[in-house]
């Protein structure tokens, strides 16, 4: 048997729901590879080639998508070096900066819940979270 919702609840819920600002925010944050993208960058600045490499599976083409998508946020700085031959890298902005904490508090979630497999590497984990 089911409980009835109470009107806090309900009242919450419709906040959440109606907030376009919250919803737009998990939409950009919470595209495939976006979390790990931004926990990436967390590190500093990072090539393209070197964030192919730290992000297993994704492809050039989705790399490339999510990265521009989230330069037009605000979230990422594309900085080209002009050299020969030029050096472009990624990093997080200012707005980026400030979804540490939000990145941090998935690491500490992930951490508690989430079941250790061989691919985890704890000490990162742990350099994130502060635990030890």
């Amino acid at each position: 048997m089911a409980t009835k919702p109470t009107e806090q609840t309900i009242q919450a819920a419709s906040l959440t729901a109606s907030c376009p600002r919250y919803e737009h925010a998990v939409q950009v944050i919470c595209k495939r590879w976006t979390g790990l993208l931004l926990n990436a960058l967390m590190q500093g600045p990072r090539r393209f080639c070197e964030l192919t490499s730290l992000v297993e599976g994704l492809s050039d083409r989705v790399l490339s998508d999510r990265l521009r998508e989230l330069e037009m946020e605000g979230i990422v700085k594309r900085v080209v070096y002009p050299q020969i031959p030029v050096r472009i890298e990624y990093q997080l902005t200012e707005k980026g900066y400030a979804l540490k904490p939000v990145t941090d508090a998935i690491h500490v979630w992930a951490n508690d819940w989430v079941e250790y497999t061989d691919s985890c590497d704890t000490a990162t984990l742990n350099d994130a979270t502060g635990r030890s």
